[in-house]
């Protein structure tokens, strides 16, 4: 009974154990800082000491932080750590430093890097990819965080070998081909990260304070992280993270379990994997559950089964053997054989026979063995199972008890009057609703940039709410099939409107111009013709003269206008000259000759000027 008891501890602390065995999880942390060709980084040295502490924190069994590696040393704890990623359930590496993009493929900077050409690259850098291989080996969740989005002072400098090769802004974005894998990147594809003016960067500040919470998601983790940091950055820093999860969820510190009822006992999936095992009962089944669980109370019991069913092979065929034995000794005696020959014969079967007996022995040793490690699991699982209901009660009466204290101490310290009640809940529920301490005119301006990002507005983000921005938004909610108040920016609005991840508003384009992606482009239409109505490239058609007849009405009308203006004095041409000189005859008078008379007077000899 004393080995019995002291199996049933030694199994009991087993199996609480059981899963900080069970899920083991490794981390690497590199920072660097100190590069010897470009200035120094100030933060990413600060930032893997304190995401490096996160995790031993968080209970990782091995975490490694490496500051200011050179290419050699980068490699070189890659290699190491993808050899202690084998047996790990979890693996995690961190990196905060420099990094570029070459063609689409991302690289991590040791410090040692001079980068004075584009060729360089594949020389003096270690590929992401080759961070993702470190990871592989793990089996439940592969985790690489990339703080390597910042401004690259390298890609300014460098030579382009070949004119056409891109260097990107950032790091690309990648799609993780193995299962159980993500990706986050402290900024979107294609954008730098911002180092903030603290001791550690925005985006690792945000990872210490969420990625450690105990039951949370990583994928809402990481949610959680990349509103700390657009908020941080006044939204001008996006983190993303690339890859993919199951459906269960994936925490990076288990939640821990509360007393409210019977809890299911950790090890259930092993122990119905054996009992599936043991009614199987041969040897594939069992070698089947000893690859998936190689250590552990149960594997020990499996090897016993094993153990077992070896020993009942090993009888079948001594058992044969002595059959044959037998046969040859009666055959031999058949055809009498020489007496040499038969006493040859006698011999082999007996020990051939006393083989089968040893064997049948072990057999039954191996079955009485096994039988009773069969019955100790029982007496074992049952055991815990009493002790774990009895503790789970009793955690329950004594939370039930809290409770009732709590409940009566609240009754007892009941505010005198509902107002005091009334403004206590005040209290309580205002600092959960309570939105960012931001100014009317730097909400207005956060709203204006979201509406541009969507293609709602085009003028500038000025802060300035006026009848263009609530056209925007008034817009929005037509093309999002959202109810806004457009009067004024929210941000209920700002939350809504960043929920788009793409254009909403359709892009309006001028007569003569297209959209192309997100701009207006110019038609261009090749020689001999030209953009018609519906802004399409048409043939110029020849114009050919066309013979027109005279509007007669019109003509009729000028003619009788004419007839009936009286007529104006004419200019006669003629001129008249004496002593002054020669003039033009007024309109309207003519020259007489000097014989006439003119106003009852006798002509002076000179030709006169009459008018009528």
């Amino acid at each position: 009974m004393g080995a019995l008891r002291f199996f049933l501890i030694v199994f009991a602390v087993w199996l609480g154990c059981g899963p900080a065995m069970a899920e083991r999880r490794v981390a690497l942390v590199i920072g660097n800082s100190a590069y010897k060709s470009v200035p120094r980084l100030t933060n990413p040295a600060n930032d893997a000491t304190l995401v490096g502490g996160m995790f031993k924190k968080a209970g990782f069994d091995d975490v490694d932080v490496r500051l200011d590696l050179n290419a050699a040393d980068m490699r070189r704890s890659l290699r190491e750590f993808a050899g202690r990623t084998r047996d790990a359930q979890v693996a995690v590496i961190y990196y905060a430093g420099h990094g570029i993009e070459l063609d689409g493929t991302n690289y991590l900077i040791p410090t040692d890097a001079a980068l004075e050409t584009d060729g360089d690259v594949l020389d003096e850098t270690v590929a992401l990819d080759r961070a993702l291989f470190a990871v592989e080996p793990a089996k439940q969740l592969r985790l690489v965080i990339l703080d390597a989005c910042r401004d690259n002072p390298f890609a300014k400098t460098m030579k382009r070998t070949v004119a056409s090769r891109a260097i990107g802004r950032g790091l690309a974005k990648i799609e993780p081909t193995s299962p159980n894998t993500m990706i986050a990147f402290a900024a979107k594809a294609g954008s730098t990260a911002s180092d903030g003016d603290s001791k550690n960067s925005p985006f690792a500040a945000a990872l210490v304070e969420r990625l450690p919470t105990p039951g949370l998601d990583l994928r809402k983790a990481f949610g959680f992280v990349r509103d700390d940091v657009l908020k941080n950055t006044g939204y001008k820093q996006e983190p993303y993270v690339y890859g993919s999860l199951g459906g269960d969820d994936v925490p990076l510190i288990a939640a821990k379990p509360v007393a409210t009822g019977p809890q299911a006992n950790p090890q259930d999936a092993v122990r119905r994997d054996y009992e599936l095992a043991l009614q199987a009962g041969d040897r594939d089944a069992w070698e089947a559950f000893l690859q998936t669980y190689p250590e552990g109370f149960y594997a020990n019991l499996a090897r016993v089964q094993l153990k077992k069913i070896g020993a009942e092979d090993a009888r079948a065929a001594a058992a044969e053997k002595a059959r044959q034995a037998e046969d040859e000794k009666a055959r031999l005696v058949a055809e009498r054989a020489k007496k040499a020959e038969q006493d040859k014969a006698a011999a082999a079967a007996k020990a051939a026979e006393d083989a089968r007996l040893a064997a049948e022995k072990a057999k039954q040793v191996e079955e009485a063995k096994a039988a009773a490690a069969e019955q100790r699991r029982k007496d074992a699982e049952a055991a815990v199972a009493k002790a774990l209901a009895e503790k789970q009660a009793a955690e329950k009466a004594l939370a039930d008890k809290i409770a009732n204290d709590k409940a009566a101490a609240e009754l007892a310290a009941k505010p005198a009057n509902d107002k005091a009640q009334g403004e206590q809940k005040v209290a309580a529920v205002t600092p959960a609703q309570s939105s960012p301490s931001l100014s009317p005119q730097e909400t207005a301006k956060l709203v204006q940039s979201e509406l541009r990002r969507v293609g709602c507005l085009a003028a500038s983000a000025d802060g300035e709410w006026n009848a263009s921005s609530q056209r925007s938004l008034t817009l929005f909610n037509k093309y999002a099939g959202t109810k806004l108040d457009a009067k004024l920016a929210s941000f209920e609005a700002l939350d809504a409107i960043k929920a788009k991840p793409g254009r909403v508003c359709p892009l309006v384009c001028d007569h003569g111009f297209k959209a192309d992606g997100d701009a207006c482009v110019k038609i261009a239409c090749r020689a001999g013709y030209r953009v018609n109505d519906d802004n399409e490239c048409e043939k110029v058609q020849d114009k050919k003269p066309v013979a027109t007849r005279d509007d007669a009405k019109k003509r009729d009308d000028e003619r009788k206008k004419s007839e009936t203006t009286p007529a104006k004095p004419q200019a006669t041409g003629q001129l008249i000259c004496n002593n002054a000189g020669c003039r033009p005859v007024k309109p309207g008078c003519r020259v007489v000759p000097y014989q006439r008379f003119k106003h009852g007077t006798n002509s002076t000899g000179e030709a006169q000027e009459e008018c009528n």
